[in-house]
């Protein structure tokens, strides 16, 4: 059996409708469960036992972040080890460690705790999602950013999501992590130009030092250690660690990954 956690999310449904009848859900709630049409588990990933794993099933593992994320997941790992479970798939970012700031860092530990669990392991490992950019624009058609003039390979969650059901399908193969990107990276200036072609008003993009950043960040409710943080995670990522793309999504599926412009439509 395939265990998948996250289920509700962007990734998750995605998985969900890759794997069909091969998985079962673990939802916080039946109705979730329902909506998803597909067997599922009301299980909570801060109560590991809940979460049903027998020898040899494979687990995806994924949420979303909150303060308990570290904690929850390795959890979840060391239960995933002590039911035999056959791999354990989950998902991080590109470059992470340990020390990392906010989420990232979050992502970093776990890993770290996976690599050493012992279980047969796949962390996946892409960049920003396509899907999070709209939502970037604001009332005046700007995006805000201190990325400078850096490329990023942005990638469809769905493509994240092909990579993984394959992985949890085939044979188990050696532990590997596998460096997720779109086809392109564009820079910040080049996607707002394609969401001003897909929604069909302008957008701009607004580069801001990092202090002006975070500022910026703070007044949109943010709380002022973790805009500044955020504002520097950008600056980082505006280094260009994030500025070459792989071939990994077309090795494992066979066809290239959505591009930018295909999934503005």
């Amino acid at each position: 059996m395939i265990v998948v956690t996250g289920a509700t999310g962007t990734i998750g449904r995605a998985l969900i409708k890759e794997l069909g009848g091969a998985a079962r859900a673990v939802v916080r709630r039946a109705e979730q469960g329902e909506e998803l049409g597909c067997d599922y588990v009301v299980g909570d990933l801060e109560r590991p036992e809940t979460i049903p794993l027998e020898p040899g099933d494979r687990l995806f593992l994924n949420s979303a972040l909150w303060p308990g994320f570290v904690r929850a997941h390795q959890a979840v790992i060391d239960h995933a080890v002590a039911a035999g479970a056959g791999q354990v798939v989950t998902v991080s970012v590109r470059g992470v460690t340990s020390s990392s700031l906010l989420g990232f860092g979050m992502h970093g530990q776990v890993d770290e705790h996976l690599r050493a669990s012992g279980v047969p392991w796949a962390i996946l490992a892409p960049v920003g999602f396509m899907q999070n950019l709209a939502g970037d624009v604001d009332e005046e058609g700007r995006i805000f950013g201190s990325y400078g003039r850096s490329r990023v390979g942005y990638i469809d969650a769905r493509d994240i999501a092909a990579v993984a059901a394959v992985l949890l399908t085939r044979p188990v193969g050696a532990d590997a992590a596998y460096e997720l990107t779109g086809p392109a990276a564009p820079t910040h200036d080049e996607i707002a130009a394609e969401l001003t072609r897909a929604l069909g008003r302008p957008v701009r993009y607004v580069d801001l030092p990092v202090e002006e950043a975070a500022v910026h960040l703070e007044k949109r409710g943010m709380p002022a250690n973790a805009a500044r943080d955020l504002a520097e995670l950008m600056s980082q990522i505006g280094d260009g660690r994030w500025a070459s793309t792989t071939t990994t999504v077309a090795d494992i599926l066979g066809r290239q990954p959505c591009s930018l412009r295909d999934f503005l439509g």
